[in-house]
């Protein structure tokens, strides 16, 4: 490495600073001089020598021939030493190695894999709306009853000539004659149509909390003022909801009604028009963006790429989330970087100031995040957990320590679980390396100078936890929440925890459990044994939503590599999903998320294997549950 210090020439030179040049030369290849670059057809004999080309040296095409056989938007180039690569203007990317059609269709077929996946991706509520409303509208249909009303009832008709019911006692209406019976029809995820016979005159008052409402046309609502939601349902009537759908669910499918139906998230009246170019789509996608008030951003999304028609009804604003998200967060752009742990959950780059825009960047970045989920769109990326985390306000944890260093973690814990007096030499500082520059920053004032001890040694833990996750990303942090919350909200995002915010914002995608089982391995275990099969006929049997719970569970997201499964990384490099012998039958599986494994007691039963996997995943790591 070479540095240079850079002098004014005169008072007037505005430059100033270090000039630091990285220097490097491949010394297996032969030391080359200008005359090398003629053509070895041209090259000369010695003097006193006939001139004649050489026979035994062959023909090396120029660098406009080697061009002309690349595949679209790539150009052949020769470094300062002589040797040839390639640029591809497509990707903005560089490599030594000559690109074939076949690589350009290679990476053509994985994008289209990737877009395909993306635009697949949902969310939990969405699948079984439409059963559910069509429930509702079939348990509105009644007919008259016979003989006097209960005590306490009355029969009335509303505005357009139809008979209702009102229950004085409970100071409710229902369009249902309380004289007859009501066949509820409740329709449950993968179940068969059951249909269950409730008087209504014995339902009682509803719960604490509940009103009972009517629409604009007659029909029959029900809101629960404690969560500030609304359904069809009557909570007093047995509902599949509640029998077939775990706790977790269904607390976000009311959040997600909840978040939606606020005044903050309503679309305002008119329309936002973005125009990029596919080719230079961050760029051009910052302009628009960051022009444009927050207010008016929230209108209905109009994008168009450059020198393409068509109109927005939803796929252009989709294929502009899943290119945008490709960009910005390419660790090219030294914004995010992969974290330690795998090579596709994402991190803030703490070293992100040797852009000097990166902090407009990052109020960009939260912008867009923002916007996807105020249109209801999906990011093709996934962060760590302590960033969920922080979005929420929530504080970091020295467990979050082992989704972005692994070792540190170990050592961490090694430190809280052992007698340190004597043994490490600590003091409340650490050494943070910048651009080859160390530099000691303090946890606390006068750090340096303050030992760590037995006593004090878990605030130092929670200090360092602190510093590596948060604060020295903290600026960057600041801008991206900016951006972020002028279009959500922080008191509405906070309803969620961090694994429904990775969903909300990254999506659900369908999961290929045949891809899966391929690059599975096992210990204790062999792929015939009873326990393995029960555990592969569990998972397909589950929907996308619950096979997306049990990789959170089991790796910490749930991201699908974009090769797959046999790509799938643990903290110390590539680690195939593995499932091991371990435990007592009357325990609970057990993931460890580094190495991407999970613990399988020998259980007697495939019902009982249900039983604990499905309460393993819903409960342990559950929605709404520390």
């Amino acid at each position: 490495m070479l540095t240079l210090e850079l002098k004014k020439s005169n008072a007037n030179d505005a430059v100033h600073g270090k000039l630091i040049l990285n220097l490097s030369t491949n010394v297996n290849a032969p030391i080359r001089n200008g005359t090398d670059t003629l053509a070895p057809s041209a090259a000369v004999s010695s003097a006193g020598e006939s001139s004649q080309a050489s026979p035994s040296l062959p023909h090396t095409a120029t660098p406009t021939e080697e061009s002309d056989d690349l595949p679209p938007g790539w150009e052949r180039r020769v470094d300062h030493l002589g040797r040839p690569y390639y640029v591809d203007h497509n990707t903005r990317t560089t490599t030594w190695k000559r690109p074939s059609s076949r690589t350009v269709q290679e990476q053509e077929n994985q994008t289209e894999l990737e877009r395909r996946r993306h635009n697949a991706r949902g969310l939990p509520e969405q699948n079984n709306s439409q059963s559910m409303v069509a429930v509702s509208n079939n348990n509105n249909m009644t007919s008259a009853g016979s003989g006097p009303l209960p005590p306490g009832w009355e029969m009335r008709t509303s505005a357009e000539g139809r008979p209702y019911f009102v229950d004085h006692n409970t100071r409710t209406t229902t369009w249902v004659d309380p004289r007859r019976q009501q066949y509820i029809s409740s329709i449950g995820p993968g179940s068969n149509l059951q249909v269950q016979v409730q008087p209504v005159s014995q339902l009682g008052p509803l719960p604490s909390g509940w009103e009972m409402r009517l629409t604009s046309t007659g029909r029959v609502y029900f809101v629960d003022h404690n969560t500030k939601t609304t359904t069809w349902d009557d909570p007093r009537l047995p509902s599949s909801l509640d029998q077939n759908v775990p706790q977790y669910k269904r607390d976000f499918r009311r959040k997600l009604i909840y978040f939606r139906s606020q005044p903050a998230l309503r679309p305002v009246p008119g329309q936002c028009h973005i125009k990029v170019r596919r080719g230079h789509i961050f760029e051009d996608a910052y302009a628009e963006v960051m022009r444009q008030a927050p207010a008016d951003l929230k209108k209905r999304l109009m994008i168009k790429f450059d020198g393409e028609d068509g109109l927005d009804y939803g796929g252009l604003s989709r294929e502009f989330f899943f290119l945008l998200s490709h960009e910005m967060f390419n660790p090219f752009y030294c914004l995010f970087e992969y974290s330690a742990h795998d090579n596709y959950t994402l991190q803030i780059n703490p070293h992100s100031g040797i852009n000097p825009e990166h902090l407009n960047y990052f109020r960009f970045i939260g912008r867009v995040v923002g916007l996807s989920i105020f249109h209801r769109r999906f990011l093709d990326a996934f962060f760590i957990v302590s960033f969920y985390k922080m979005v929420l306000n929530k504080k970091i944890l020295v467990a979050d320590m082992e989704s972005v260093d692994a070792e540190f973690h170990r050592s961490l814990m090694w430190i809280l679980d052992n007698d340190i007096t004597d043994i490490l030499d600590l003091t409340f500082s650490t050494d943070d390396d910048r651009f080859g520059e160390v530099v000691t920053v303090d946890l606390i004032p006068n750090g340096q100078n303050i030992e760590v001890t037995e006593e004090n040694k878990k605030e130092y833990v929670n200090l360092i936890t602190e510093w590596r996750i948060h604060r020295r990303v903290e600026e960057q942090f600041k801008a991206f929440k900016e951006g972020f919350n002028q279009l959500i909200p922080q008191e509405l995002i906070n309803v969620f925890d961090e694994r429904e915010l990775e969903l909300l914002i990254g999506g659900i995608a369908e999961i290929d459990v045949d891809d899966w089982k391929k690059h599975t391995d096992y210990r204790g275990y062999t792929e015939q044994d009873d326990v393995i099969q029960w555990f592969w006929k569990c998972i397909r049997s589950w929907d996308s939503e619950k096979k997306a719970r049990l990789l959170q569970f089991t790796t910490g997201t749930s991201r699908i590599p974009v090769n797959g499964f046999k790509d799938l990384q643990g903290s110390d490099g590539p680690r195939r999903f593995t499932i091991e012998k371990s435990g007592e039958i009357t325990q609970l599986p057990k993931a460890h998320t580094c190495f991407n494994r999970i613990d399988m007691p020998p259980y007697k039963s495939y019902e009982t294997l249900v039983a604990k996997l499905t309460m393993a995943v819903e409960e342990t790591v559950g929605f709404g549950q520390e």
